[in-house]
């Protein structure tokens, strides 16, 4: 991830182009995100996350093994595929396990840990991923093949928590998952809301993520340097994770949500202005921030929802998320192509701000 814009402008394409090839993933991920969901409430989570796992391996191997624009398009969508049955799965089978024990009310805790483990090794992956690059921009996909294929065997393991749901025939399944899905999120005003709110929240760490490598390389920052800067991040990130739900308890969900809001939305105006040592700054504010708000928008999500439909609501989330990033990355780079990298940054920061600040009441009102 740290590097992956470097190597894209290594291969000669422009931002524009660059942030194209991520939003073919995110356009994968919105075509397939919601019958992933369906899937996973109906075929079981378990071999949902291990057909992902599968495509996911095979995407990375695509990269490793092609060169140009269309190849690595390929790999693109394969990954988004692959990642689309992946997220909702992963979370509900979280969820449902800990309801199978009557542990429902630690959820937020558990994702929280989930959360900050992946991050903590993604803190390890960025230093590595940018050392890797020193060597050639191409030795990061070769290692990130290996890791990826390893979530394989680790799919097979996870045990599937009852479902009742899946005692039934397959068409009562998906007739119920539909009508129940339809009640969820055209009837339940509070759900629908609910999910289109933190998935605006949820864009914007997905956009960030991204972007932020091409100002670090703006301020001339070396491959190994922002690996480096990616590795802090995360370990802030997974460190912060881990106290979430206690932030949360401590501040109520209004004040959670608007110091949410108003900090994942405002860095990115920030960024834009900032220097190198400011910029630096709200990169760790924003971190810190997203670290309270994705486990917990979850949470908000899985309280208003059920066991049955879990999976398809939390994936019709994501394609939400993945939606407006097909949308926002191209944006940003033909604003950063025609105007500048740090106009890009103020204008979609202005963009978040405005939409959150649309709907936050509607939002707030569907939590009480």
């Amino acid at each position: 991830m740290p590097v992956l814009m470097i190597f894209y402008a290594g291969e000669g394409f422009t931002a524009h182009e660059s942030l194209l090839l991520k939003s073919c993933y995110s356009l994968a991920i919105v075509l397939f995100e919601v019958p992933s969901g369906i899937v996973a409430d109906l075929w079981g989570r378990r071999r949902t996350l291990v057909l992902g796992s599968i495509l996911g391996t095979v995407g990375f191997a695509v990269y490793s093994l092609c060169n140009g624009f269309w190849a690595y398009m390929i790999a693109e969508l394969t990954l988004g595929v692959g990642m689309s049955f992946v997220s909702g799965a992963d979370s509900a089978m979280i969820y449902d396990t800990l309801l199978a024990h009557g542990r429902e009310a630690e959820y937020a805790k558990f994702e929280g840990r989930n959360f900050s483990v992946g991050n903590f090794a993604e803190a390890l992956a960025g230093l590595a991923g940018g050392a890797l690059a020193t060597i050639s921009l191409e030795v990061p996909f070769y290692v990130q093949t290996l890791v990826a294929a390893t979530a394989i065997p680790a799919a097979l393991t996870l045990d599937e928590p009852p479902s009742p749901t899946l005692q039934r025939p397959p068409r009562q399944r998906l007739r119920a998952t539909l009508n129940a899905l339809s009640f969820a999120l055209i009837d339940n005003s509070a759900l629908r809301w609910n999910v289109v709110y933190s998935s605006i929240l949820g864009c914007a760490t997905l956009a960030m993520a991204w972007v932020y490598p091409l100002r670090l390389a703006h301020f001339g920052y070396s491959e190994l340097h922002i690996g480096v800067v990616h590795t802090v991040l995360n370990l802030l990130l997974g460190a912060a994770t881990l106290f979430a739900y206690r932030i949360e308890q401590r501040l109520g969900p209004q004040r959670t949500v608007w110091l949410s809001t108003l900090t994942l939305t405002g860095a990115f105006v920030l960024a834009g202005m900032s220097d190198n040592q400011w910029f630096i700054v709200v990169l760790t504010l924003f971190y810190l921030c997203r670290a309270v708000a994705t486990p917990v928008l979850k949470d908000y999500v899985n309280r208003m929802t059920t066991s049955d439909i879990r999976a398809t609501v939390l994936s019709v989330r994501s394609l939400i998320i993945r939606g407006l990033f097909v949308i926002i990355g191209p944006a940003f780079g033909l604003a950063t192509d025609w105007l500048s990298l740090p106009t890009a940054f103020i204008l979609l920061g202005i963009a978040f701000l405005v939409a959150t600040l649309s709907l936050i009441s509607l939002f707030l009102a569907a939590l009480e």
